[in-house]
């Protein structure tokens, strides 16, 4: 764990921090917190999600981008690095030349739960993301291969799980059919070569 020399810190100077090292930080309640480097298996299951995304939104030729690794602001002083967001061109374009942490809520946010992040993807996140009214979002739990899969009704997430042979059900993707069992298959080498 690197310490940081910086005790407290506004939203507005989160956006422009920079200590050099190269690693991430979240802001929670002024503090930064460092993001651990994710794994390979992380790494490929957010690949995996993106391009389904990505070819859906083309497929319907839908006015929204897919961003790996951008924030989210939660909070006054709040912002979460999310796995994966879906948000309109709008969104994009208000970032286009600064730091890429969202004001306004993505469309979706996905969240790949690792043995360093399950108190923060289930309860603090979950209850931020709802805070900010992000309409939908995922949970990709590896460790206990389930997808939870939150929608907001009334300020509060309500939650389906996914598991095995299920397709996950999607308001933002209503049309999209991928099976839970595929997306932990694309983050396991182990399940067939690949050149």
């Amino acid at each position: 764990m690197v310490s940081t020399p910086v005790t407290k810190l506004t939203f507005e100077e989160y956006l422009t921090y920079d200590d050099g090292s190269g690693f991430h930080y979240e802001l929670v309640d002024g503090r930064l917190e460092l993001m651990n480097p994710p794994t390979i298996q992380h790494f490929l299951i957010v690949a995996f999600l993106d391009t389904a995304f990505i070819a859906e939104i083309q497929r319907l030729s839908l006015p929204w981008l897919t961003f790996r690794e951008t924030g989210t602001r939660t909070g006054k002083n709040k912002s979460r690095l999310t796995d994966l967001s879906v948000v309109t061109y709008e969104q994009a374009r208000e970032l286009i030349n600064v730091s890429a942490v969202f004001e306004s809520p993505p469309l979706l946010i996905v969240e790949v739960v690792n043995p360093d992040s399950i108190k923060r993807d289930y309860r603090y996140k979950r209850s931020e993301y709802a805070a900010v009214e992000v309409a939908e979002y995922w949970i990709v739990d590896p460790l206990k291969e389930k997808i939870s899969v939150l929608w907001l009704e009334d300020g509060f997430y309500e939650e389906t799980v996914f598991t095995g042979h299920q397709q996950i059900g999607s308001r933002t993707f209503p049309e999209l059919a991928i099976a839970v069992e595929q997306i932990f298959t694309a983050g396991n080498l182990n399940q067939g070569r690949r050149d």
